[in-house]
């Protein structure tokens, strides 16, 4: 277990030292604990996403770590939009995503269409290069695609070029 460890902590200190230009690493944490938070504080990450914490506990992290923070609010239905009221003073992004995580579940964006925040909002939850990307524009700053560039849970360049030119036309 240890020897695994040691390997994926290589790989990820590798992945971490390429010149990333005008990209920003971002760390995915579910529910992290001190053990965890711990290991990767001295790592380059640029955001922490986390999931599951509440207000508090995402305060104390954004405070002790001094990164910015990605708030996670997973959703079902209204009620949980309203959700990110609470993490209006500790996050710097809100992302609204589907209670799925790397399930690429959906839910409603349209639940999130006419929100109004004063931060940065992000949106994910089984986008797909396919869909309308002008769509999210209208809801979203940050849309977070990620599943939707995979091929049997792998990165797929060729979805990512796809959408890196839809970006691009969405933007001339």
């Amino acid at each position: 277990m240890v020897l695994l460890l040691i390997i994926q902590n290589q790989k990820l200190n590798d992945l971490l030292k390429i010149n990333k230009k005008n990209s920003k690493y971002v760390a995915v944490l579910v529910s992290p604990n001190e053990n965890i938070l711990e290991k990767i504080k001295d790592l380059p990450f640029d955001y922490y996403q986390i999931y599951n914490c509440s207000s508090y506990e995402v305060k104390y992290i954004k405070e002790k770590y001094k990164k910015k923070i990605i708030v996670a609010i997973t959703v079902e239905d209204q009620k949980d939009v309203m959700k990110f009221m609470e993490y209006r003073e500790c996050a710097d992004i809100i992302l609204f995503d589907s209670k799925g995580y790397e399930k690429s579940l959906s839910f409603d964006h349209q639940l999130i269409k006419n929100l109004k925040i004063d931060k940065e909002l992000m949106l994910a939850g089984n986008i797909h290069i396919e869909d309308n990307l002008q769509n999210y524009k209208e809801i979203a700053d940050i849309v977070d695609i990620s599943g939707g560039v995979e091929t049997s849970g792998l990165k797929d360049t060729s979805k990512i070029n796809i959408f890196l030119n839809k970006i691009k036309q969405i933007n001339d």
